[in-house]
């Protein structure tokens, strides 16, 4: 292919498998490593995307920030608190777990004016340059447990069902009326987060998440589908058994594809075009703890082994890249992106040794 296309057609492309210039490219990080980055790549944070050459942009709701009087915990949209010392995702208050009253919960409102300001701003500014796509993290599941508690809603899910089922459906009420806001905004996709896998197996069985968590999943996907837009999702760990279920519904890009856990040969014989594929390279052992030979080894076995045909992949370190990360592996997961994935990058790099 000769013409160069925009990361938004280069997305596109690669996702339904077909030819493109380059493959796409997306490095994620939490605050603290994108502080890092900005020092060393001698950028500023706003424009440290543009520098990683990066595909997708993800819109978020637009809402007041609140903390616990202590500083301790930031809650989220739905009133879910994440420990503030915690680089990572760590729910410290989650509002039902002392009274799991759903009718005396104060459920968001997602007709709220508002919510979509700051996503109206960025698609606007992006004028159809990057892949966009809402950011559904913490989707069904784990928006149902950081509401109840972890052990709280394991044990409803296996004692109380009924209680189980009626939180799932409050919370699919809700982010399906969310899901079309953002199709009538005009974005390119979904982005969809939910974890349903530990390292060695499911966090619960196939059985169960077929009962609790796919029928709701469906709904959620579903405004996307019948707008013909595809569907991105994140789920981590050993999720093998329900990733037919999954591609039935109409996933389109699976991520992390955490090699960890993931046998890339067999996402590939098993789904071939039907699937692509989002991540590849590991931020729990290659990026913070390998060498640069580590990182360029895993790129080139990512490429190798879910792109054959240079295509079908978004290649980008599993997960969001945390401040242990050395910068040396950056620098090699950035060269290594040149040597797969064009001149655009070559100059970024160059620039900036």
């Amino acid at each position: 292919m000769n013409t160069e296309l925009t990361p938004r057609e280069r997305v596109l492309r690669a996702i339904h498998h077909e030819s493109v210039d380059r493959l796409p490219t997306q490095i994620n990080y939490t605050g603290k490593m994108g502080q890092k980055l900005a020092t060393a790549l001698g950028v500023s944070i706003a424009q440290l995307p543009d520098r990683l050459d990066n595909h997708l942009l993800r819109l978020d709701l637009t809402y007041p920030v609140r903390e616990s009087d202590d500083g301790v915990a930031r809650f989220d949209w739905w009133g879910a608190g994440f420990d503030t010392r915690e680089e990572g995702y760590f729910v410290c208050v989650s509002p039902l777990q002392q009274n799991p009253d759903l009718d005396a919960f104060a459920w968001p409102d997602p007709h709220a004016p508002g919510l979509l300001d700051d996503a109206r701003r960025l698609v606007e500014a992006n004028a159809g340059h990057r892949f966009v796509a809402p950011n559904f993290g913490w989707a069904l599941f784990e928006r149902a447990w950081s509401l109840r508690g972890m052990v709280e809603f394991f044990m409803d899910m296996a004692g109380n069902p009924g209680y189980a089922a009626e939180l799932l459906d409050r919370i699919t009420e809700i982010q399906v009326v969310l899901v079309r806001r953002f199709i009538e905004l005009g974005v390119d996709g979904g982005y969809f987060g939910d974890d349903y896998g530990g390292q060695v197996n499911m966090l619960m069985s196939p059985q169960m998440w077929r009962r609790l968590i796919k029928p709701r999943l469906d709904r959620m996907f579903a405004p996307f589908r019948e707008a013909g837009l595809p569907i991105l999702m994140h789920t981590d760990g050993r999720v093998e058994p329900i990733l037919p279920d999954l591609v039935e519904i109409g996933l389109t890009v699976y991520n992390p594809v955490q090699p960890e856990v993931t046998d890339f040969g067999w996402l590939r014989n098993t789904f071939g075009n039907r699937l692509a594929y989002y991540g590849g390279i590991s931020t729990q052992s290659t990026m913070p703890f390998g060498a640069p030979d580590d990182v360029r080894a895993a790129v080139a076995k990512a490429v190798r082994e879910l792109a054959p045909e240079r295509t079908g992949l978004l290649i980008a370190p599993s997960h969001r890249m945390m401040s242990d990360t050395p910068i040396e592996n950056v620098r090699a997961l950035l060269d290594a992106f040149v040597a797969l994935c064009g001149a655009h990058q070559k100059r970024f790099v160059r620039d900036h040794e």
